[in-house]
């Protein structure tokens, strides 16, 4: 059970937008919520990284894409979402790079082995969690998920993409 406030887009007094995750969240019986949205006509197919922007509370998040398939993150999905970490620092605005061909498929919240290929252009959705675990796996550390029940704070200043050309 979580009770939360998934999101919602504010303007900072400087008219810049920004994507504000943030809630409640309450552990008992298991522990995660999440925001996703729909990326229309998918990723550019060039897309090699994607820099994000963002300003955290010191927990360890997961950045989250997938085929936009409406079961997705259900039990009844048949292809993987794409992982990967986003730790942050309380109050410390930071930049990640994440390369697509780093991220970590899963199913059904655990990591899986399979032989697909992230296809940027098949990427209709993306999306942030907060979750008891790790895109490993592995439980993430009550000092980066919480317990019990805590706030929690997810600012994302910008999105870009990036190609080969201009990760170099």
């Amino acid at each position: 059970q979580s009770e939360t406030t998934l999101h919602h887009s504010s303007s900072s007094s400087d008219n810049t937008n920004e994507l504000h995750f943030t809630g409640q969240i309450n552990t008992e019986g298991g522990g995660f919520c999440s925001i996703r949205s729909p990326i229309e006509g998918g990723l550019p197919p060039n897309t090699a990284a994607i820099r994000i922007c963002y300003i955290g509370d010191g927990k360890t998040y997961k950045v989250l894409f997938s085929d936009g398939n409406k079961s997705t993150f259900g039990p009844s999905r048949r292809s993987p979402s794409w992982q990967s970490d986003l730790p942050t620092k309380n109050g410390v605005e930071d930049t990640a790079i994440i390369r697509l061909g780093n991220l970590i498929p899963s199913l059904q919240g655990g990591p899986i082995e399979t032989d697909a290929k992230i296809d940027p252009a098949g990427v209709k959705d993306m999306g942030f969690m907060l979750s008891l675990k790790l895109s490993s796996g592995e439980s993430n550390p009550v000092e980066t998920y919480g317990s019990g029940i805590f706030p929690f704070s997810l600012r994302i200043r910008s999105i870009e993409t990036l190609t080969v050309d201009e990760l170099d």
